[in-house]
């Protein structure tokens, strides 16, 4: 997955199983790879080494505590998610005195969680909120200010894993029944003619196309209920393909079961004049534009939190359609931030991001990944992109 990606530089946990993989990444290169032990897993002092039953025999309550309420969890003393927060502080102090361009960082799930976090402003609450797995990637570009001072940090992609983003597994350890999947739609041919690109306004082109089958395919491993998208084309486009997709996809053997998906089309997918520019774009509107896209967003997100619902206990999988935009501030809505936070995530076209729901649709959602793109193949975003050629960007 990283093949082909560029580094300048490596950081990495002192841990064997961290720093091994970090020398299979870093391969062949000339400079040596900066360990830290500060880059360790959480310390868990007498709960290290436990099996979940033993935790629970031993230490009751406390066990408890650290499965409902970790931020606050106390043992010997110590408050570990608190104490992970602040090394992952001190992490960033060492990393950015570095003036490299591509940083490779490489480490556990957990530290991994606090670096996310505590890079886009994020305190210990969010722990567990933002999945970390084996081998994921979770990118962060920090774009210096003109003016200099804190450069803007925005949250590129979380969690890029080799494998399917939506094939089993739990959220943070949990089982889940509910799931909402917020897909970008495809390329359309009006983004080409457009002053104003990624409107969606027109049909999807050849790429476009490529990305909704693409999708459709990634999404065959999720037995989906409902299709919801926004109303113009490239929207309407794309959830087509995957509805279509997923009703044939239990006769494509000898056994032929049709199965039917309810779609929906709902104008507040829909964005209105706006660009899709680059990492952290949502930072340079205008307050008007940004109060009415996050009040929008906010009507959009209850719709799909009461499709989601529908059903009792019984699986339930929701695939939003609509602009990067609108899903960002979904995310942001979903996290409980602010308008303010909307630059602090971007999303490419063709990307899907997933949020599981262990508690139900009134419970915390989980961010699975945010664009994710490693489905789209030779389409797929780099995790890097070239220092070369930066006048292009």
């Amino acid at each position: 997955m990283l093949i082909d990606d560029s580094f300048d530089i490596c950081f990495s946990s002192p841990l064997r199983r961290s720093k091994r993989t970090a020398e299979i990444i870093w391969g062949a290169r000339e400079e040596e790879i900066i360990t830290d032990s500060d880059m360790r897993e959480i310390d868990l002092y007498s709960f290290q080494g436990l099996l979940k039953h033993e935790g629970k025999a031993k230490y009751g309550e406390a066990f408890r505590q650290w499965q409902i309420d970790a931020p606050n969890f106390i043992i010997d003393g110590h408050y570990p998610v608190r104490e992970l927060w602040a090394r992952a502080k001190s992490c960033w102090d060492k990393i950015l005195v570095h003036e490299s361009k591509s940083v490779l960082v490489v480490a556990h799930n957990a530290v991994n969680q606090a670096l996310v976090a505590t890079a886009i402003g994020l305190g210990t609450e969010y722990f567990r909120i933002l999945l970390q797995s084996n081998c994921g990637v979770s990118v962060l570009d920090f774009t210096p200010q003109p003016e200099g001072g804190t450069p803007n940090i925005c949250l590129n992609r979380l969690n890029q894993t080799p494998g399917s983003p939506v094939a089993g597994g739990s959220s943070a350890g949990r089982k889940t029944s509910k799931r909402i999947v917020l897909v970008c739609h495809g390329v359309s041919e009006s983004d080409l003619e457009s002053s104003m690109p990624y409107t969606g306004n027109g049909p999807l082109n050849m790429l476009g196309n490529i990305q909704a089958q693409k999708i459709a395919e990634l999404l065959l491993d999720l037995k989906v209920n409902t299709v919801i998208s926004g109303t113009k084309m490239a929207s309407v486009e794309t959830a087509d393909t995957i509805t279509k997709v997923q009703e044939a996809a239990d006769c494509l053997g000898a056994d032929c079961i049709p199965r039917y998906v309810e779609t929906k089309q709902i104008p507040d997918l829909d964005v209105e004049r706006l660009q899709n520019v680059s990492s952290g774009w949502l930072n340079r509107l205008e307050d008007d534009v940004t109060t009415s896209l996050w009040d929008q967003s906010g009507k959009s997100w209850k719709h799909l939190l009461y499709e989601l619902s529908k059903g009792s206990d019984q699986d339930n999988v929701v695939i939003a359609v609509g602009h990067p935009a609108l899903h960002i501030a979904m995310m942001g809505h979903c996290l409980n931030l602010t308008k303010e936070w909307l630059g602090s995530f971007h999303l490419n076209a063709g990307s899907i991001s997933v949020i599981d729901f262990p508690d139900g649709p009134s419970g915390t959602g989980v961010i699975r990944c945010i664009n994710y793109t490693a489905h789209l193949g030779r389409w797929s975003i780099p995790i890097t992109r070239s220092t070369q050629a930066d006048e292009e960007y």
